[in-house]
């Protein structure tokens, strides 16, 4: 996209140059006094916004290149004495150049930090579930949830996440109170990133296959194309597994490190992580009879993804404590993946997934249910019918670890986002 003079005009307009009496003393010679432009391009260079070609001319007729508009609204960017509409058409512009603000050394979060320090953001969602074993009655669920996600601002490093969530159980009409799922501290510097509070804990290496969920603690993640995360704190056992709800120690005492490799199409991920409870012994149903208090649970995961559309990924998880179920995997083939940003995206995937009951602590899934002793196939697919609305439906025809059972679950939901 190639601009004239009416790039230069766009500019001066959001730094304040069109509503100000013009006294700047005009550099350019080719500019004269009773162009229409001369008052904005005089008062640009008066600003330092526009620098010329260094011989008195400004040729104002000739195309520029989307660096040289760049380097104008970099220039644009550093102003603080602008009014809310200037303030308003500046992150417009930023938005279209921020490829060329970012190679300027000009990153558009700058802008951001100018704005308002608080953001909010949310999601209004509504889940079926309908979970059905051979000789057991069918477990269905209707739920929705309402989630608001506030962002703070504390200085360039620094911000604070949270989220608050609230639910309805529209079998019963029954609503819960609003929680505080999680809230932390979260600093970055470079390559480096700390999170203070209590956060998200998604296994990376094994893309969510032993744990999806929150913990309270430190985590620190460091390193460019090998990242390394180091996590420490206390975990809520109760949250994972019903037959931890035995009235013993419920927050278990957590350690975990997890190293990821991803620069290209393949990616690579290893981790470890240490739980430590009483709950473990005292869950008769958990370790059969084991005397041990700790979970020592390794995982890797590897993927690659032959193009935009096809992705293939598999992991493999084990706890070397556990007496029995103490193996995990799964493998996944996905096509595609719908974009809530975008109406019509759309994505499929296939997967087999077993999963030990003793091995996983919360997994990512919404269909195969580690805590049920599950193993069996997947499919799902999603779809945005419209911006920011998000649908997905998946089925599981597994089997029980122990029992050798059916079990099938069909799981849908829809989600709004604002």
């Amino acid at each position: 996209m190639k601009k004239t003079l009416v790039s230069a005009l766009t500019t001066a307009l959001v730094v304040g140059a069109a509503s100000t009496t013009f006294a700047a003393a005009n550099p350019f010679s080719d500019v004269p006094a009773d162009h229409w432009a001369y008052d904005a391009v005089s008062q640009l260079a008066s600003d330092g916004v526009i620098e010329g070609y260094g011989d008195t001319t400004f040729r104002g007729n000739q195309n520029i290149t989307r660096y040289e508009m760049a380097q104008m609204i970099a220039k644009a960017m550093a102003k603080s004495d602008v009014s809310a509409a200037d303030k308003a058409l500046i992150d417009k512009l930023a938005a279209e150049f921020s490829d060329e603000l970012n190679n300027l050394g000009v990153r558009v979060s700058n802008l951001e930090r100018n704005a308002d320090k608080v953001k909010w953001t949310g999601e209004a969602r509504y889940t079926y579930t309908s979970a059905r074993h051979e000789d057991e009655k069918n477990d269905n669920t209707d739920k929705l949830q309402f989630r608001l996600y506030p962002t703070a601002e504390v200085n360039n490093n620094w911000h604070v996440n949270a989220r608050l969530t609230a639910d309805t159980d529209l079998s019963s009409d029954k609503g819960g109170d609003v929680k505080l799922t999680y809230v932390y501290a979260d600093g970055q510097y470079g390559n480096f990133n700390v999170k203070l509070g209590k956060m998200p804990l998604y296994s990376v290496a094994d893309d969510g296959l032993v744990v999806d969920d929150f913990f309270s603690g430190a985590a620190v993640t460091f390193g460019k194309d090998l990242k390394a995360t180091l996590e420490a704190g206390r975990y809520d056992l109760d949250r994972a597994q019903d037959n931890f709800n035995n009235g013993f120690d419920e927050a278990a005492n957590y350690q975990g490190a997890e190293f990821n490799y991803g620069p290209n199409k393949l990616r690579l991920g290893a981790a470890y992580r240490h739980f430590n409870s009483a709950s473990f012994t005292a869950a008769e149903n958990y370790r059969n009879g084991s005397t041990s208090d700790d979970a020592n649970i390794w995982s890797v995961g590897a993927g690659y993804k032959f193009d935009h559309n096809w992705d293939l990924f598999g992991a493999f998880a084990q706890n070397t404590e556990a007496d029995n179920y103490d193996t995990a995997h799964n493998i996944q083939l996905s096509y595609k993946g719908s974009d809530t940003a975008n109406k019509g995206t759309w994505g499929a995937y296939a997967a087999y997934r077993y999963l030990g009951n003793n091995t996983l602590i919360l997994p990512t899934y919404d269909t195969a249910h580690s805590h049920l002793n599950e193993k069996g196939w997947e499919v799902g697919a999603s779809y945005v019918p419209f911006k920011n609305v998000y649908t997905a439906l998946e089925y599981f025809d597994g089997k029980n670890l122990a029992t050798d059972r059916d079990a099938n679950t069909l799981f849908g939901r829809v989600s709004y986002f604002f």
